[in-house]
């Protein structure tokens, strides 16, 4: 099934496993959007109904275009300027294109099946609790210092 949604006043055609590059969208690599916009649906020559039709789709990354440059000149008054833009983008993966009602129990089927987002936040709760445990191991030392002077004020 294929579908043309429009996000970012732009429209694109998506199906289940494409990759495409639109706007910025808000969220992080992983995080899963919803767009909206349906305009139009089908599948092999059948036109559906767009407003049952949702499109959900992955982030991958969050990235820049490529750079455009940007020159002014102006002709016999010693003017030019030169400028570069690179355009934010999202890089989203297209996951399953289809009715509204047969996505919901999709997504609870997933959920379970796939370990590895459960892995992510496994993986990411450790790597919070390692600063934690740098900070005291640095106020220790500090610590061994102030022991060492009173020793030292001792043996005086």
């Amino acid at each position: 099934m294929f579908a043309v949604v429009r996000t970012g006043g732009k429209q694109y055609r998506v199906a289940a496993g494409d990759k495409i590059a639109v706007e910025k969208l808000a969220g992080e690599a992983g995080d899963t959007v919803t767009l909206g916009d349906v305009l139009l649906a089908g599948e092999e020559g059948k036109v559906a109904d767009a407003s049952k039709v949702q499109v959900s789709a992955e982030i991958i990354a969050q990235a820049k275009s490529e750079k455009v440059t940007v020159f002014k000149k102006r002709r016999r008054h010693n003017y030019r300027r030169k400028l570069g833009h690179r355009q934010p983008m999202t890089l989203l993966r297209i996951l399953a294109v289809g009715d509204a009602a047969k996505k919901a129990p999709a997504k609870k089927a997933a959920a379970p099946a796939d370990e590895k987002p459960e892995a992510k936040a496994a993986a990411k709760k450790p790597a919070a609790k390692k600063p934690a445990a740098k900070k005291p191991a640095a106020k220790k030392p500090a610590a061994s210092k102030a022991d060492s002077k009173p020793a030292d004020d001792s043996a005086e």
